[in-house]
């Protein structure tokens, strides 16, 4: 009877370490959504340095398929150049993953240009180190969005 007790105490400690583990892990898993979504959010300002600066100094950014941009200051750059013909965007999230320093989000990104929508399905793909933006890669399909700003840009 003593052993019984004895495993079922072993258990019970097991379980309550597991459970605060599991806890601890939550709270990292909240900061790095909530990260991501004010990031996301954040895109409706068009403003490139507020943007550039939720990546770490050496963070990475794919724009897939473009070629990688690696730096915070040249990340800015690509993204000051990208927003430029933008007139608004609104960046719908659709479905968020998280898993650890990974978070995963399913969009839809209604961006207009020259008074027209161009919407833009997109999933990103993030790595966060330290509350900041290690790499980003997003996937989207380029003739979908070059040529809704094809057209948008034509009819002005």
């Amino acid at each position: 009877m003593k052993n019984l007790a004895r495993i079922l105490l072993l258990f019970l400690i097991y379980l309550g370490l597991a459970m605060q583990t599991s806890a601890q892990g939550n709270i990292n898993v909240s900061e790095n959504e909530k990260t991501i979504r004010e990031f996301i959010s954040e895109w409706s300002n068009l403003n490139a340095e507020k943007l550039a600066s939720y990546f770490a100094e050496d963070g990475t950014y794919y724009n897939i398929p473009s070629s990688e941009i690696t730096g915070r200051e040249n990340i800015e750059q690509f993204i000051a150049g990208f927003i430029r013909p933008w007139g608004s965007t609104d960046w719908e999230i659709i479905s968020l993953l998280t898993e650890g320093n990974i978070v995963m989000v399913e969009r839809l990104d209604k961006t207009v240009v020259a008074g027209k929508p161009v919407n833009l399905p997109c999933f990103g793909y993030f790595e966060l180190e330290n509350g900041k933006i290690k790499m980003w890669r997003d996937y989207f399909d380029l003739a979908t969005y070059t040529d809704a700003l094809t057209a948008a840009l034509e009819t002005n």
